[in-house]
C-alpha cells in the first residue's frame, strides 16, 4: 500500500508539472502573438496615420505577404487593420507608449496606467496576456469604456471564455448591468473592498431565456410555488447567468424551524465573496415585504448554516421589474446585506435576442433537491 500511496503521489506531482508545462507553452505563444501583432499594429499605425504610405498600401503589402510567405495564416488585409487599432487603442495605457519587443516581457517591464479602482496591475498583464488576439478584436471593437475592457478581458482570462461567449456578453451589454444593483451592502458589509466587490458580482438584470411559462399557461392560475419550481426546473441555465465565481449548493434548500418547513429557492456559494448566496424568485413586481422574508432567511443562514470561516450571507432577489428608488428605501433599514434585480424571460426579450445561449459552460451539475441531505431543522430545544 505504501508503494501504491507514492507511486500515487508521483504521478499527481508529474500531472501537475504537465499541466503547467503546458499552460506557460500556450501563454508564451499567445504573448509572442500578441507582442508581433502589437508591432505590426505600431508599424502600421505610424506608415498610414502620417501619410507615408498610400490608399490600398495595406491590401497590398497583405498579398505580398503572402506570395513571399505560402500558407501564412492571420495576416489579411482586414487583420492587420485590426492589429493598428489593437496598437493605437492600449498605447496609451502603458508607460511605455511606444512598446518594442520584449516590452511584454512581464510587469517590471511594462507598466499599466490608468488601473480601475482595486485592481493588481500583475493580474491585470497576466490576464491581458492570457487572452487572445481575436478576444482583444472583439473587445476593443464592441466596447469603447476602458473599465469596461478591463472586465471582459478579466472574465474572458479567469472564466476561460470563447470567442462566441464572449460575443454574447458583450451583445448583452454584460458590463453596464453589473454594478448597477440597488443594494444595501456598502452598510450593511463592515469591510468596504468585500462590500465593493459583493456590488461587482451581481447585475441588476438577468437574462432567463428559456422561461416561456407565460405563453404557456394562464400566469392568474399560477402560484408562486409553481412559477418557482419552473423557473429552477433547468437549475443549470440558471446558474450559469451567474457565473462562474458562484458554486451551486441546492435547489429549494429545506429549513424546518418550529416544525415549520420554509424553502430557499436557490442557495449558492460565492468563491470570490466567500459566503452563501441566499436568491428568491417572484413573478410579480418588487414589493418591499418580499425583504422581511429574504432577511429571515439570511438570519437562519448565518447562525446555523454558515461555516467560521465564511463571511455573512448575501441575498438576492429576483423580481419581474422593480423600480430603482423604492428598493434603494426598503433595503436601507434592514440589518441583512441584500439586493434586488429583475429578470427577462423569453416573452419579454427582444427577437434578436431569443437566440443566445447559456452564457458559461462546465458548472457542475447542482446537487438534486430532492437529496435529504440538504436541509436544516431547527428545533425549540436546540
Amino acid at each position: 500500500m505504501a508503494k501504491l500511496f507514492k507511486y500515487s503521489e508521483a504521478v499527481r506531482i508529474i500531472k501537475s508539472a504537465i499541466l503547467q508545462s503546458r499552460y506557460q507553452a500556450a501563454r508564451l505563444v499567445n504573448k509572442e502573438q500578441l507582442q508581433i501583432y502589437y508591432d505590426v499594429g505600431n508599424y502600421v499605425s505610424i506608415n498610414t496615420r502620417t501619410g507615408k504610405w498610400g490608399t490600398g498600401a495595406i491590401e497590398e503589402i497583405s498579398r505580398q505577404l503572402q506570395i513571399e510567405l505560402p500558407g501564412l495564416r492571420g495576416y489579411s488585409a482586414s487583420n492587420i487593420k485590426y492589429m493598428r487599432a489593437f496598437f493605437e487603442e492600449w498605447n496609451g495605457m502603458f508607460t511605455n507608449r511606444h512598446l518594442v519587443s520584449g516590452d511584454f516581457e512581464n510587469a517590471n517591464g511594462c507598466k499599466i496606467c490608468h488601473l480601475p479602482s482595486g485592481e493588481n496591475p500583475d493580474a491585470m498583464l497576466d490576464a491581458f496576456l492570457r487572452v487572445g488576439f481575436t478576444h482583444h478584436r472583439e473587445i476593443i471593437s464592441k466596447c469603447k469604456s476602458l473599465e469596461g475592457r478591463w472586465y471582459y478581458i478579466m472574465r474572458c482570462a479567469s472564466e476561460f471564455w470563447n470567442v462566441d461567449t464572449l460575443k454574447e456578453h458583450l451583445k448583452e451589454d454584460d458590463y453596464s448591468h453589473y454594478g448597477s444593483l440597488p443594494n444595501n451592502f456598502n452598510l450593511t458589509i463592515p469591510d468596504v473592498k468585500l462590500a465593493e466587490r459583493a456590488v461587482r458580482s451581481f447585475k441588476d438584470e438577468y437574462l432567463l431565456d428559456y422561461i416561456n411559462i407565460e405563453e404557456a399557461e394562464d400566469p392568474e392560475v399560477i402560484d408562486d410555488r409553481l412559477y418557482n419550481k419552473r423557473i429552477i426546473s433547468d437549475i443549470r441555465k440558471l446558474i450559469m447567468t451567474f457565473g462562474d465565481g458562484f458554486c451551486p449548493i441546492s435547489s429549494e434548500y429545506r429549513v424546518i424551524i418550529e416544525e415549520q418547513e420554509y424553502f430557499i429557492d436557490i442557495l449558492l456559494f460565492s468563491r470570490e465573496l466567500n459566503c452563501l448566496v441566499a436568491i428568491e424568485l417572484k413573478r410579480e413586481s418588487f414589493k418591499p415585504a418580499y425583504l422581511g422574508q429574504l432577511n429571515f432567511y439570511l438570519s437562519v443562514l448565518d447562525d446555523v448554516v454558515r461555516k467560521p470561516h465564511e463571511n455573512n450571507s448575501i441575498g438576492l432577489l429576483l423580481c419581474k421589474d422593480a423600480k430603482k428608488a423604492i428598493v434603494e428605501l426598503a433595503v436601507r433599514d434592514f440589518s441583512k446585506p441584500m439586493g434586488v434585480a429583475t429578470y427577462r424571460a423569453l416573452k419579454n426579450i427582444p427577437d434578436e435576442y431569443k437566440s443566445l445561449k447559456p452564457f458559461i459552460t462546465g458548472v457542475h451539475e447542482i446537487l438534486n433537491s430532492n437529496n435529504g441531505s440538504h436541509e436544516v431543522e431547527i428545533n425549540a430545544e436546540s
